[in-house]
């Protein structure tokens, strides 16, 4: 009598049909009834047990059978799913009374698919996160537009793949039969055309390419987005609200800057006190200070001034180009009355080359304004007509940067740079400030101004080794100084995120844009490096005591 080895990813009892007692080789061939897939099996008496089943596609089952003596020949059972989705149960033939049958069950078995088994608590979650996740792209637009716009004249699909953050969108991989530019503006124009204006097409490089293109270049792949989910959402009221307050707060941080810029002792001992002595308690009356808020007003003036024309040169760039802007979020500061704005694109980047224009745009116009003022106010404080509109200042403030320090250097001679204090016009400091807070913003890393630039100069990767650099003489202080901290912690928590790939992320830009975005790199490096003390004393930049 043969014996049967079983191997299934679920089993149960179930009666036996056949006279001879002999086991299935599949323990699905012995339930009766619910069919859609046949199994049979041939006894030594030559009868056939066929037994049908349905939704047998999510199991595996494999059997064989094994003689344990030489008595006859046995045949191994077969099972082949049926592909119909209709068929009909063939019961076995009756038993005879000699037969020891057991009457089948009816209740229906158990069975388990195969595969990881999750609780429900992980079903709960991950239907959860489809449902609050972004909606994905309709798989019947994606064969829509792969009959439609893909193609041997335009861009040949061989793969497909997951796009976006999430997964949403589809990406498309393959051959491209064209010049690239007109492809993608034919497949924009196209995709309009059949799917209305549902969707985004971006054009970016292959991830993971083995080679460039051999027409030259990257090769490229193009991205499917729902508009929903890839352009940027309407500013909300309370993103009104917060904004207010933070401007508001700017404005605070700026009028304290104005006033401690002041002369120290014409400040109420007091304040000075209070703001100098680690071992004060009580805050003094702040009503003393009003007296010089409005000898304040001046300086704070400038600050406000620069930051706003930074964002009018924004502005100014992203209007001819259809670009919305959000409204700046100030980040106030006592150090330098404002670390700038945090300015969103509102909606898709059309290419690299807008990218970089709008970017920027604001540090440039900024740092215009405030080169004004620095270099109006040095030619004030070397005219004894003002002397009596100047501010004693220490010498040291100008050992911060190696830019405006040589240039200070330059305008008011060795004799009055080389001493404790340095008699300066206001609008010199205004000026200071203004072109530190425009090179923090030119540094290029996350999706700063300067992030922005170089990625949309040099690309993504070129942007990560920057950026890797750029955190790393933050973290040691040879940029900004006392400020490369709390500078650093702010790009962090708020900025370090790179701007999203424009619709044309693979077109370079011009060579003068890569040289204007180099220079300005190269400028805001030397704004913020600070002077060492031999260097100091060598240039004369500040008196220097001690080494």
């Amino acid at each position: 009598m043969g014996t049967l080895t079983t191997s299934c990813s679920f089993s149960f009892s179930v009666p036996v049909w056949n006279r001879t007692r002999r086991n299935s080789s599949c323990l699905l061939c012995r339930v009766r009834r619910q069919t859609s897939c046949s199994f049979s099996f041939k006894s030594k008496r030559k009868r056939t047990t066929r037994v049908d089943y349905f939704n047998f596609y999510r199991f595996k089952c494999f059997s064989s059978v094994h003689n344990d003596s030489n008595n006859g020949d046995e045949e191994e059972s077969s099972a082949e799913p049926s592909t119909s989705s209709a068929t009909t149960t063939t019961p076995p033939d009756e038993p005879t009374a000699g037969d020891k049958t057991t009457p089948p069950s009816s209740r229906p078995p158990t069975i388990s698919p195969v595969g990881p088994a999750y609780n429900s608590f992980q079903v709960d979650s991950f239907k959860l996160m489809e449902l609050l996740g972004p909606e994905k792209v309709d798989p019947a637009d994606v064969k829509l537009i792969k009959d439609k716009l893909f193609g041997y004249s335009t861009f040949w699909v061989t793969k497909e793949e997951p796009f976006g953050d999430l997964g949403e969108g589809t990406l498309f991989l393959g051959n491209l039969r064209g010049k690239r530019e007109e492809v993608f503006a034919k497949l924009q124009s196209q995709l309009v055309e059949v799917t209305g204006n549902k969707y985004n097409l971006f054009m970016v490089e292959e991830p993971n390419s083995e080679g460039p293109d051999p027409r030259g270049g990257p090769r490229v792949s193009f991205g499917l987005l729902r508009k929903e989910v890839s352009e940027p959402g309407p500013t909300t009221l309370w993103q009104y609200v917060i904004a207010l307050l933070l401007f508001l707060l700017t404005i605070g941080s700026s009028v304290e800057l104005g006033i401690a810029s002041q002369q120290i002792n014409r400040l109420p001992p007091d304040v000075v006190k209070y703001f100098t002595d680690p071992n004060a308690i009580e805050p003094p009356d702040m009503e003393l200070l009003f007296p010089f808020v409005e000898s304040a007003l001046p300086l704070a003036y400038g600050v406000l001034g620069v930051l706003l024309f930074h964002e009018v040169g924004h502005f100014l760039a992203a209007f001819p180009k259809k670009v919305k802007l959000s409204i700046p979020y100030f980040i106030p500061n006592i150090t330098l009355g404002s670390f700038g704005a945090i300015t969103q694109f509102k909606s898709i980047l059309p290419d690299r080359s807008t990218e970089v224009d709008i970017s920027i745009a604001g540090p440039v116009a900024g740092a215009a304004l405030s080169f004004s003022m620095f270099a109006v106010g040095l030619l004030l404080s070397s005219n004894p007509g003002a002397a009596g509109d100047l501010v004693q200042v220490p010498s040291m403030l100008f050992q911060g940067s190696l830019l405006l320090g040589l240039i200070t250097r330059a305008t008011l001679g060795y004799a009055a740079m080389h001493a404790a204090t340095v008699s300066i016009h206001p609008l010199v400091i205004a000026g200071w400030c203004g072109l530190t807070t425009s090179a923090f913003n030119m540094l290029p890393v996350g999706c700063l101004d300067g992030g922005r630039a170089v990625q949309g100069a040099f690309g993504k990767n070129a942007l990560i080794g920057f950026g890797l650099t750029t955190y790393t003489l933050l973290g040691l202080g040879v940029l900004g100084g006392p400020l490369s901290l709390p500078w650093g912690l702010y790009v962090l928590i708020c900025q370090r995120t790179p701007e999203k790939p424009c619709l044309n992320d693979v077109t370079e830009v011009g060579t003068w844009r890569k040289i204007l975005v180099s220079v300005c790199i190269f400028l805001v490096g030397l704004t913020l490096l600070p002077v060492w003390d031999e260097l100091a004393e060598e240039l004369g930049i500040g008196l220097v005591t001690t080494f």
